[in-house]
């Protein structure tokens, strides 16, 4: 239902320098580190473009295997070969029900079965590709349409959450102003 994207930033199709946040998903590098670590010259790059997936290898807190993220922002961006991009090739698959999938992290059991024990490389997991592409399973209902009802059920739900913390830290600040005014002696 996926292959894997291989395909190079040749030309210098694009100069955006991408990298993966596990918190944020696919963003700027420039955003992000507030500068470019990327080479500058990004044509040995891979060429990722909008709805295309990415799994960054590396660990960090709560993502303990790395974390797989679509490309939402941009239309298109440039990754380093260190990660594993691939794209959907089934008419069968919805892509954000693929999205949502990533997002739970149960594909870590099969991380865990394939990377080698240990083996880490600068904070990379040693994955070997061909056995990404093989081993890791993705649980999902056969139908497209359960499918599209699921991921939109679950962005809905993140939707309100967003929207619950806002509220949340709005009230804080009300509570907080009310507090200091509550005790500001009067002359």
């Amino acid at each position: 239902m996926c292959e894997r994207i291989t395909r190079k930033n040749i030309n210098n199709e694009s100069d955006l320098p991408l990298t993966i946040a596990s918190q944020y998903g696919l963003i700027d590098q420039r955003d992000f580190f507030n500068k470019i670590v990327a080479a500058k010259d990004m044509s040995n790059y891979y060429l990722l473009k909008k709805g295309e997936f990415a799994y960054n290898k590396s660990y960090s807190k709560g993502f303990d295997y790395g974390s797989i993220k679509r490309l939402n922002a941009y239309e298109q961006g440039c990754l380093s070969t260190l990660y594993i991009c691939f794209g959907i090739t089934s008419d069968d698959v919805d892509s954000d029900y693929l999205e949502c999938f990533f997002d739970t992290l149960k594909w870590y059991s099969d991380i865990t079965m394939i990377c080698a024990e240990g083996a880490r490389n600068h904070g990379l997991l040693n994955v070997d590709t061909k056995a990404f592409f093989d081993e890791v399973t993705i649980s999902m209902p056969s139908s497209k349409e359960e499918q599209c009802m699921i991921s939109a059920y679950l962005k809905n739900l993140d939707h309100l959450i967003t929207l619950h913390q806002r509220k949340y830290k709005l009230l804080r600040k009300i509570k907080k102003y009310m507090l200091q005014r509550m005790f500001l002696r009067h002359k």
